[in-house]
Parts: structure tokens; C-alpha cells; sequence
């Protein structure tokens, strides 16, 4: 089936906006632009002068392993039961029936990236998904997309309640190291049994914190505090793998750094209390100045922490504070398709990319603003009827 959305203000993130056409055919964006003409046997969406944006995208969320009101039941967050779970898969714990999928369409957001927990020192592998369909295996963008990582407070809490490494900072700092480096004996083991001509002894922690070494996916770091951020940055120089900042809470205090290093930042969640110490500084002007000072900033709910279709709410909040509204729409759309490693396919309006296309009530920093209707790969998931102020979601 070919669509087409006429009549609409199109705002591409890459490109100026302008007002036109956007034609979908067999689940890509097929053209676009002020003089596209509507293709013949077409369905035609007129969007009279709405706004047309590429799907919005959370890079830090733990959608369907973190089920909300489902208790015990639904909590699969974190395995707690050694501090380096890098071979533990967040895929192999989503629910896609999970009701926060269904927010997210509401809500504009057609992508994720579901992580696992920060309870320990290395948490597991991350999964870049969409945001519908009937199985997981199905709404898969890119798996592993990143390996979760933590430093601070939460690790040393865990593993310290239960009288084991690591009980500090510098435990857990020792538990990353020692991981790496054990990596790398087993590496180069691997390309000595493969000159001899003989097999190596898998072992899946090890090809995990592989693939990190050789810069295959990012090292997803959570981290809050200033002092964290610098250890971060310190052990991913020791070891050369490609380095994301998840929280970043204190970033901002360290801009110039973070830039120079050129390392992105996951920043948020923004509308949260300080529940704890490490997110005392929390600032909804950080995605303005990190964003001046040259980093790749993108904003994040760390859903179920922010329910995820508050997403847009927390970029408005942030353009309130200094952040530039371009950048503001570039740090929920194609900062995080980078950063995930899906840019190719998601993040802005080109021909052929993914036709995961949200049609606004008007300019979506304005909360008055809604998702009106959502397409994923060209098919029309959620609609919002305005008359009876509901939302549908197309069955799964």
C-alpha cells in the first residue's frame, strides 16, 4: 500500500522544514518533499498544515522488562546475582503486551533502546526495538545495540548489602578493569587457536565484553556524579572502547571534558525528584548547556522512572531552560538513532528509511500538542479520535 500525507508542515530533523508531501510505500518513506506529487491509487492523509515528524526515539528505557503494576511478577530488571552479567540479553526479557508499549505510541516515541538495570557493575546487553509489534523478535532494530554498565551508588549498595566486591567505588571500578582485561587474555587466546588451526573454548561473558573491545557496540555507562563521568571517561581510554554516558546527571559540570572526548550523553530523567545523592544536581538546564559546549546530547525517561510518554515533556521543559528547540527535537529523534546504531534506518524523514512517521496536532514542544496518528513501517498503529478524546492502539 502507497500513503501519502499531504498538506502537512514537515519537519525532517535533517533538512529545513517545509511544507508538502510524504509519501509511504512498502514500509519506507518512498519521497518527500514541497513538490512531490501524490502517486496514482494513493490513500491520501490530509494533514491540513499539521506537523509530520519522524518517530521519537528513547535511548534509555526498561520497557517490558520493568512491567508497571505487575510487582515481582514483572520485575526482570536486574540480575543480581554476580556483579559481571554481561552475557545476560535484555531481549530475553521484554513482554511486548506491556502496557507502557502502548504509551509510547500515544506518546509519538516508535523506537527504543530497553537496557537492563543498574544494579550491577556490568548489567547485560542491550536491544534496540520498536515500539509495536506481536513479539519481540519482530520489533527488533539491532541486537546487542550496547552493553549496560554502572558505576556509583546502586552497584556498591547491591553487592555491599551482601558482603561481597564490590562495596565502593573503587570495587567496582576494580570489577570493570579486571573484566576487561580478562577479556582480552581470552581474545587473544581465540586468535592463537585460530593461527594454530584449532577451536577455542567459547565463553559467552567474555565474546560479549568482546565485541566492546572492538568497538562492535558502545559501553552504555550509567553514571550520575562528576567524579563517576571522570572514571568512566578514564577506563574507556585504558581499554579504547567507544564510550556513552547514560544519565549523566553531573555532565554538565563537566561539558568541556565530555566534548573534547566526544562522548555522548544520555541525559535524564528530567522530572524526577533528588531521591538520592547522586542526581542532586540534576538540572533541567544540562541538555542546553551540553549542547552549546559541543556534546551529542539526547534526552531520555528511563521509563518506567518517567512513564515514557512524558518523553516530549521533558525535551519542552529542557527547551524552557536554554535548550535550542532544533536540538531539542534532534535529542529525542536522530542523537539516540546514533547512539543506538540504528541512524541508517530511523531518526529523521529520508527516502528510504523506515516509514515510522507521527502526525502531530501542532508543534509537539508545545504540550498542548498531541500524537494524532502513528505509523510503524508504514502501517497506521495508533490513532487519536479528537472528538471523543481517546486513543486506539491497532491490536498486536
Amino acid at each position: 500500500m502507497t500513503l501519502a500525507i499531504s498538506n502537512a508542515h514537515v519537519v525532517p530533523i535533517e533538512g529545513e522544514p517545509f511544507t508538502g508531501t510524504v509519501v509511504l510505500a512498502e514500509g519506507k518513506i518512498a519521497a518527500l518533499g514541497p513538490d512531490v506529487a501524490v502517486p496514482d491509487g494513493a490513500e491520501v492523509v490530509d494533514a491540513g498544515g499539521r506537523w509530520v515528524l519522524p518517530g521519537l526515539i528513547d535511548a534509555h528505557v526498561h520497557l517490558g522488562v520493568h512491567e508497571e503494576g505487575e510487582g515481582w511478577a514483572g520485575q526482570d530488571t536486574n540480575e543480581m546475582t554476580d556483579p559481571v552479567m554481561a552475557a545476560a540479553r535484555a531481549l530475553d526479557a521484554i513482554n511486548p503486551r506491556e502496557l507502557g508499549f502502548d504509551d509510547a505510541l500515544a506518546g509519538g516515541i516508535t523506537a527504543v533502546n530497553v537496557n537492563p538495570g543498574s544494579g550491577n557493575p556490568i548489567g547485560g546487553l542491550t536491544v534496540a526495538l520498536k515500539t509495536y509489534g506481536r513479539y519481540v523478535d519482530e520489533m527488533v532494530l539491532l541486537s546487542p545495540s550496547g552493553l549496560k554498565a554502572a558505576l556509583g551508588e546502586n552497584p556498591k549498595r547491591v553487592y555491599g548489602d551482601q558482603k561481597k566486591t564490590p562495596s565502593t567505588r573503587l570495587g567496582v571500578a576494580l570489577v570493570l578493569r579486571r573484566a576487561f582485561t580478562e577479556a582480552r587474555n581470552y581474545q587473544a587466546k581465540v586468535e592463537k587457536a585460530g593461527k594454530d588451526g584449532e577451536a577455542a573454548e567459547g565463553h559467552l561473558v567474555y565474546q560479549a565484553l568482546v565485541q566492546v573491545l572492538n568497538r562492535e557496540i558502545p559501553w552504555r555507562q550509567h553514571c550520575h556524579r562528576a567524579d563517576d563521568i571522570a572514571t568512566a571517561i578514564r577506563i574507556s581510554e585504558e581499554f579504547g572502547y567507544q564510550l556513552v554516558l547514560d544519565h549523566g546527571t553531573e555532565s554538565y559540570l563537566l561539558a568541556d571534558l565530555v566534548a573534547e572526548k566526544g562522548v555522548p550523553v544520555l541525559y535524564g530523567p528530567l522530572i524526577v525528584s533528588r531521591s538520592k545523592v547522586e542526581v542532586r544536581e540534576r538540572s533541567l538546564a544540562a541538555p542546553g548547556i551540553l549542547d552549546r559546549a559541543g556534546v551529542k546530547v539526547s534526552i531520555i525517561t528511563d521509563h518506567p522512572v518517567v512513564p515514557i510518554d512524558h518523553l516530549i515533556t521533558q525535551v519542552a521543559l529542557a527547551v524552557k531552560e536554554g535548550l535550542d528547540p532544533e536540538a531539542g527535537l534532534r535529542a529525542v529523534t536522530i542523537n539516540p538513532a546514533e547512539v543506538m546504531g540504528v541512524a541508517d534506518r530511523v531518526g529523521s524523514l529520508a527516502p528510504g528509511k523506515d516509514a515510522d512517521v507521527v502526525l502531530w496536532s501542532g508543534d509537539p514542544l508545545d504540550l498542548r500538542s498531541r500524537a494524532l496518528r502513528v505509523w510503524v513501517g508504514g502501517e497506521e498503529v495508533y490513532s487519536y479520535d479528537e472528538e471523543q478524546r481517546t486513543g486506539t492502539v491497532r491490536p498486536r
